[in-house]
């Protein structure tokens, strides 16, 4: 796997800068994100491992968002409410953490590390239908049957089995597993699919990786 990616959602710059500054020197992939709006575009469009996010947010609200970021990433609540009823209402929102404004930094941080600790072990293994990966191995077992993958088809393997449910677009994948920008027209995302989908042919599980014409790829529901 590559860095474990952050997703920082604080309208103030100065407080957001500050955030993404100090958690990179920890080799965090951190993203940012300034309004309620803006956080819920880029998590359509990408997946994040945690969320930082802030309640008073221009747009959307924090709490509006809360029940739906929780559904797929960790998240730890950063605000300046500090009574126990609303702590209480977050959590139960399905928010992980909380930590109140203003908050020292190396807690914040002691505070992620145990959030993506406690994710990590959940994830050793993922199950999708008839296909399970290891995620420490990195191997497929599809049906049964044990397939090769190169690190990059893993990778791939990997993104689509965390979230099932969700639509990826060729740029989300190859900024994702080559962690780089995508460049229009490429065709490497479509020779590595094709690639993976003739591996698994002989064992019937081939359907699974869907094409999403004009959007991208997804795993059939």
């Amino acid at each position: 796997m590559g860095m474990q990616r952050i997703l920082i959602v604080e309208d103030d710059s100065e407080i957001n800068n500050m955030i993404k500054e100090f958690l990179e020197g920890y080799d965090y992939n951190c993203h940012q994100a300034f309004s309620g709006s803006e956080c819920k575009l880029l998590t359509h469009m990408e997946s994040y491992d945690l969320i930082l996010l802030d309640l008073m947010l221009p747009g959307i609200s924090g709490e509006e968002l809360i029940q739906e970021l929780a559904k797929t990433s960790k998240v730890i609540v950063l605000s300046a409410k500090s009574g126990i009823e609303s702590k209480v209402n977050l959590l139960e929102l399905g928010a992980n953490d909380y930590i109140c404004k203003p908050f020292d930094i190396h807690e914040l941080l002691a505070r992620i590390k145990v959030q993506l600790r406690q994710y990590e072990p959940k994830q050793r293994q993922l199950i999708y239908k008839d296909w399970t990966i290891d995620l420490d191995l990195m191997t497929l077992n599809a049906a049964g049957q044990s397939i090769d993958l190169t690190s990059l088809e893993f990778k791939i393997i990997e993104l689509f089995m965390r979230y099932p449910q969700k639509v990826f677009t060729k740029e989300n994948i190859y900024e994702y597993v080559w962690e780089d920008d995508y460049v229009v027209g490429d065709k490497t995302i479509h020779v590595h699919i094709s690639n993976i989908r003739t591996k698994l042919k002989s064992t019937g599980t081939d359907h699974y990786i869907q094409t999403v014409w004009g959007m991208g790829f997804k795993l059939i529901d």
